[in-house]
């Protein structure tokens, strides 16, 4: 059986030798980030159905397939085991933010705001270094603040000269950050946690969805069988990425995750510019040049002191 306190990777869910377990990580990492880069093309057929029912379903179907996995792997007794009042009262909090992170993203891609949700991932990663020390209290070398100052300047600069927050961008950060950070707490693995969190959820959803139906408002099995199959899948792209993730995040180094981390909100961004031609005015271009610019900084410096020092880090986050 597998730890509850470690993640699981693919390769305990679906065993299988593997003679270069490197390659096999940079492969996983690169299949969940691009999956997460093309997340916007999914949920973009889609658009005709309301945010807060493709958020049911995106729980609802996730949630059954995680069952299925542990059922046909013979660990839901284990599953089962470490479930208590603690457990719930941890995950509960976990399953709230990412339902709310869920939530404004696919809201937000079919509003046309592509270019900002890819905003909030390239901060994400700065913000939950903050939270490890506000929170952990983990150290920061000096050099490390000027990054998160930049990244700071940048959404600064966004607000002043378009006269709002970057909203979207931050909810999407702080949500996905807060989550990090209570991942990081928690004492289950990634497929255990993320099961729990989606079950916790899936009444609520489930109950929300048949209300919708009622009232006639339901869009499954009344839109074709292209838009069910859609939301059916939504489990699918929703599961697959994370569970990639937690093999790549086993298997090569933090430093090669914090750069791969980057392939997803860069492939959004250029979506929203080219494909779905969202406007790139000279304020957003220079507001997101210095959040570039703080990552580069960031990344370097961490590269620098970790061959000068092979000490642990700072995470830059799940990503």
């Amino acid at each position: 059986m597998p730890a509850a306190n470690r993640s699981i990777g693919i390769s305990e869910i679906f065993p299988g030798e593997s003679k270069n377990e490197m390659n096999r990580g940079i492969l996983s990492g690169l299949g969940a980030y691009l999956l997460w880069g093309l997340f916007p093309v999914y949920w973009k057929l889609l658009q005709h159905v309301p945010a807060l029912q493709l958020l049911g379903h995106r729980i609802g179907w996730s949630f059954l397939l995680l069952v299925g996995i542990l059922l046909v792997t013979r660990q839901w007794n284990d599953f089962y085991a470490h479930l208590n009042r603690k457990m719930i009262r941890i995950y509960s909090f976990a399953a709230v933010l990412i339902a709310i992170n869920w939530l404004i993203y696919v809201w937000a891609v079919n509003a046309g705001h592509i270019v900002e949700t890819s905003l909030g991932y390239f901060i994400n990663p700065l913000l939950s270094v903050f939270l490890g020390v506000m929170v952990l209290r983990e150290r920061l070398r000096p050099a490390q603040w000027a990054p998160i100052g930049l990244a700071a300047l940048g959404v600064t600069y966004l607000t002043l000269r378009h006269g709002r927050l970057p909203w979207i961008a931050l909810a999407l950060a702080f949500s996905f950050a807060l989550y990090g950070l209570v991942k990081k707490l928690a004492p289950l693995g990634s497929l255990y946690g993320l099961t729990l969190e989606t079950g916790l959820l899936f009444l609520p959803a489930l109950g929300y969805l048949i209300a919708s139906e009622m009232r006639g408002q339901g869009v499954f099995l009344h839109s074709g069988w292209e838009s069910d199959l859609l939301m059916f899948g939504a489990g699918v792209v929703t599961t697959v990425p994370l569970l990639l993730f937690a093999s790549a995040a086993r298997a090569i180094p933090l430093t090669v995750i914090g750069l791969l981390q980057y392939i997803a909100p860069t492939l959004q961004f250029l979506l929203g510019v080219l494909v779905y031609h969202e406007p790139l005015d000279q304020t957003r271009l220079i507001g997101f040049s210095l959040v570039w610019l703080a990552l580069i900084i960031f990344w370097m410096e961490n590269y620098l002191s970790h061959r000068a020092h092979p000490e642990p880090t700072p995470k830059l986050g799940e990503g």
